[in-house]
């Protein structure tokens, strides 16, 4: 059994022509799978591709989202083509090509916010109605669910509260909270998953966040090309350094690094069904 990448963005690779090296060098780490997210449309049907290629190295699986950061005045538009990625009506979508395996990442994000309030305003008043669109159509589709959360843990919690979503079937992708907010999550039923931060010596309140959540509960990610682990910190992020953070959640949880990964790669196979 190998670890899975469980939120990357495979889309800079692919177009940079390195995908080969990255999915040989992930294997050589000991990866099984990985996860690419979608962020806007134009990742979206690459990402269904390359599900569909399934060429040599770790599987990948994908999802469909728009991120928080990609909203704008025309999300409306953009957000209405994700269940056709469900229902075979996507644009192209070749004979049998596999469904995403959740809907995301969505969410709310104040940091990449303009300065002018106003401004600011009227952006986070689009991403807040992008994400109860999304979170509708999660509901309906009855899918897991990538939650980009951003300087706005309280807003995301609340709208998953009122959307009808069930808990167990969302992450808080790249947790950076702190312990009590992983239990405002653990309690809900809903997860946090943890990138490459959990390495470094600043995270102390997010190594005790994944302690609270517990290792029965835990998922790991690179969110590459960004956040990326000790000893790489620094350089561009790939899905092979997972296995840094593996090494670290071990330690954290004292375990070895086989039986971290057999935990983490089961919780992650059960949230997103593969």
């Amino acid at each position: 059994m190998g670890l899975i990448d469980t939120h990357t963005h495979l889309a800079t690779f692919a177009q940079r022509g390195d995908l080969p090296a990255i999915r040989r060098r992930a294997a050589e780490a000991g990866l099984e799978a990985m996860i690419t997210i979608g962020t806007d449309t134009d990742d979206w049907s690459l990402y269904r591709d390359l599900a569909a290629e399934q060429a040599d190295g770790p599987a990948i699986h994908y999802t469909v989202g728009l991120h928080p950061c990609s909203v704008g005045e025309d999300w409306a538009e953009r957000v209405a083509q994700v269940p056709g990625f469900w229902d075979g009506k996507a644009a192209g979508r070749a004979p049998r090509a596999p469904a995403p395996v959740a809907l995301g990442e969505i969410g709310l994000d104040r940091f990449h916010l303009p300065k002018d309030p106003a401004e600011a305003a009227r952006i986070f008043g689009w991403q807040q109605a992008a994400f109860a669109r999304g979170l509708e159509m999660a509901r309906g589709l009855g899918c897991p669910v990538v939650v980009h959360s951003r300087g706005a843990f309280r807003e995301c919690v609340e709208m998953v509260d009122g959307s009808g979503v069930a808990w167990d079937r969302v992450v808080f992708h790249c947790f950076t909270e702190g312990p009590a907010e992983m239990a405002e999550l653990t309690r809900r039923g809903g997860f946090g998953s943890f990138t490459g931060i959990v390495t470094y010596k600043t995270a102390a309140a997010i190594r005790e966040a994944a302690q609270a959540q517990g290792l029965e509960r835990l998922m790991i990610e690179t969110d590459a090309p960004y956040l990326t682990p000790m000893p790489h910190r620094g350089k561009p992020n790939e899905p092979a350094y997972l296995r840094h953070t593996a090494e670290c959640c071990a330690s954290l949880f004292n375990v070895s690094l086989d039986a971290l990964t057999r935990q983490t790669t089961a919780n992650a196979r059960r949230f997103f069904g593969i």
